[in-house]
C-alpha cells in the first residue's frame, strides 16, 4: 500500500494588532480633517492678501477720464499702459523712490550694525544683567509707531523741544525738521524704533552657536573680537540677511513717522514717500493711478530682494 505526501500550505497566521501600532486612518478621512484645518487659513489668504493685490492690479489697467469742463461725471477707460507710463513720468512720485533709496542705502545698515552689536554684547560671556539690556533695547520697539512719531517731534522742535533747549547751552541751534534734515529725522525715528526688533532676531540667532566651537576658538587664544568676527558673525550670516531684507521692505513701506513728522515741518509733503503719493493720489479719487504706483513700488521691492539675495547667496557660495 503506497502512500502520497502532498504539500499542505500552512495555515495563514492571524497578526494581532498591538497598541504601539494603531488603526491606519483612511487617506480620504484623513484629507478631510487636513481640509478643516487648513480651509480657514486659505480663506483668510486668498480673500485679505491675494484678492487686493489682483484687484489692484486689474485697477491699474484703466485710467480716469473727465469730461473738458469738469462738470459731469468720471469714467474709466480700459488703458494698460497710460497709468505707468504716468507714474514713471511724474516728477514727485520719482522723488519720492529716490529719497527712498537715499533712506534705504544709509539707515538700513546703521541700524544692523546697530542691532548687530548690542545682540554681540548681550551675548558675550562677561555680559552682566543680560535681561535688563535685551528688554530695554527691545522696549523702543513695543511703543507704537505712531506715539514714537509724536514724542520725537515734540524732541525736534526747534522752539520748546529739550533737544534744542540743550544744545543751545552750548550755543548750538539745529532744525532738525528743515528740508535738509527732514529725512535724517525721519531715519532716526526709525533706527530708535526697529533695532531692537533686529537684535533679538540675531541675538536668538547667537544662542544657537555651538558652545563646543566658541570653547575651542578660546583654547586656541582667540580674543572676543576674533571669536566675534570670525566665528558668531558668520554663524548667524543667516539671521543678518533675514533682517535686510526685512529692512528693505520696510523702507519702502515707510509712510507712518514721515506722515506725522508731516504735521511739524513744511519740509514734508504729501508724496514724501511712495506710500504717501499712493495715499494723495487715493485722496483725490484717483484710484486706479494710486493702484499703479502700488504696483510699481512692488514690483521695485521685489526685485531689490531678489538681486540682494542672489548677490549674498553667490557671495557665499
Amino acid at each position: 500500500m503506497t502512500t502520497s505526501l502532498t504539500s499542505a500550505a500552512p495555515p495563514p497566521v492571524e497578526t494581532k494588532r498591538t497598541a504601539a501600532t494603531p488603526p491606519r486612518r483612511p487617506r480620504s478621512r484623513t484629507s478631510r480633517y487636513a481640509i478643516w484645518f487648513v480651509g480657514p487659513f486659505v480663506v483668510l489668504f486668498v480673500g485679505m492678501y491675494v484678492a487686493p493685490i489682483l484687484f489692484a492690479l486689474y485697477k491699474s489697467l484703466f485710467r480716469i477720464q473727465r469730461d473738458a469742463l469738469g462738470l459731469g461725471g468720471t469714467q474709466e477707460i480700459f488703458d494698460p499702459l497710460f497709468n505707468y507710463a504716468y507714474a514713471l513720468g511724474d516728477e514727485k512720485f520719482i522723488s519720492s523712490i529716490g529719497r527712498v533709496l537715499l533712506f534705504g542705502v544709509v539707515q538700513v545698515p546703521v541700524m544692523l550694525v546697530l542691532a548687530l552689536g548690542i545682540a554681540l554684547l548681550i551675548d558675550s560671556a562677561s555680559a552682566r544683567a543680560k535681561g535688563f539690556f535685551r528688554l530695554s533695547s527691545f522696549a523702543p520697539y513695543a511703543v507704537p509707531t505712531v506715539v514714537s512719531a509724536l514724542m520725537w517731534s515734540f524732541l525736534y522742535s526747534p522752539t520748546n523741544g529739550p533737544v534744542n533747549q540743550v544744545l543751545e547751552v552750548f550755543g548750538i541751534s539745529i532744525n532738525f525738521l528743515s528740508q535738509d534734515l527732514a529725512l535724517w529725522a525721519v531715519a532716526n525715528v526709525v533706527t530708535w524704533g526697529w533695532t531692537g526688533y533686529n537684535m533679538i532676531i540675531i541675538y536668538a540667532a547667537l544662542q544657537g552657536v555651538p558652545g563646543e566651537v566658541l570653547e575651542a576658538a578660546k583654547l586656541d587664544g582667540a580674543s572676543p573680537w576674533r571669536t566675534a568676527w570670525s566665528i558668531k558673525i558668520p554663524l548667524v550670516r543667516p539671521a543678518i540677511l533675514l533682517t535686510t531684507i526685512f529692512s528693505i521692505i520696510g523702507s519702502a513701506q515707510l509712510y507712518n513717522e514721515p506722515f506725522v513728522l508731516k504735521q511739524s515741518t513744511g519740509a514734508i509733503d504729501a508724496s514724501y514717500t511712495p506710500i504717501m503719493a499712493a495715499q494723495a493720489s487715493l485722496q483725490s479719487a484717483n484710484y486706479p493711478y494710486a493702484a499703479a504706483q502700488s504696483v510699481l513700488l512692488a514690483v521695485g521691492v521685489a526685485v531689490l530682494s531678489v538681486l540682494f539675495f542672489r548677490l549674498t547667496s553667490r557671495r557665499s557660495s
